[in-house]
């Protein structure tokens, strides 16, 4: 976890992993070109994507399968689930926790993996999380999910990922796979997802997190997540 755990303590200091402002805004087009000094870019595995854990939300049958790597304790992670639900009917969100940023985000992490009804769960911890309540209790139930936590935020590191919310998905018209960073908002993310008409659920554009990425690689295994 060098890699992650190095931008967590950054995070804790200076805000670093999440310093998004409306200024970063427009660098999270898919594919789009960073202005500021070159970082390197996310090698994505997709063989260790398939070995990863999340839940699923949205459209189970869909042909599109978009993976999204996040922390618990993360703000604009919670921005792209909210951004994300007009779009559930048109795709398949497997939302897989990591844990880079403090100490919570293991065990919430591990908490919503259990969760008999994680939409349910993870709807309840970005409430908590908006009215500065630190997020849902960690549920002892959740103990052995912890190690599933852990293996998911060594898939990320070794993406060479700097910043989450993390997305993932293949594309259907190439069978090719891209990805992102940042926290879209619903217009974007539709656009990168290929979506069509949203469904009407209003949500609020917000910032996202800089180093967004775009890169052709392997397809993924969907069926490995649950």
């Amino acid at each position: 976890m060098k890699k992650l755990s190095a931008l967590a303590a950054c995070a804790l200091a200076a805000l670093a992993l999440a310093a998004c402002s409306e200024s970063t805004s427009s660098t999270t087009q898919p594919g789009a070109q960073q202005n500021a000094t070159a970082q390197p870019q996310p090698q994505v595995d997709m063989a260790a994507l398939s070995q990863t854990k999340g839940f699923n939300v949205g459209a189970l049958m869909s042909a599109k399968t978009v993976y999204v790597f996040f922390d618990a304790q993360c703000p604009h992670c919670g921005h792209l689930w909210d951004a994300a639900k007009p779009l559930q009917s048109q795709a398949k969100f497997v939302w897989i926790p990591v844990a880079v940023l403090n100490r919570a985000s293991l065990a919430q992490g591990a908490t919503l993996l259990a969760a008999a009804d994680a939409v349910k769960a993870m709807d309840e911890h970005e409430q908590l999380l908006t009215a500065r309540r630190g997020g849902i209790s960690a549920n002892g139930d959740s103990d052995a999910l912890r190690a599933v936590v852990e293996a998911n935020t060594k898939v990320l590191n070794g993406f060479n990922v700097e910043s989450i919310p993390f997305i993932v998905m293949q594309d259907p018209a190439t069978g090719k796979a891209k990805f992102a960073a940042g926290a879209l908002p619903t217009a974007e993310l539709a656009q990168f997802i290929g979506a069509g008409q949203t469904d009407a659920l209003p949500v609020t554009p917000t910032p996202s997190v800089p180093a967004s990425a775009a890169q052709t690689v392997t397809p993924a295994n969907p069926a490995a997540s649950r």
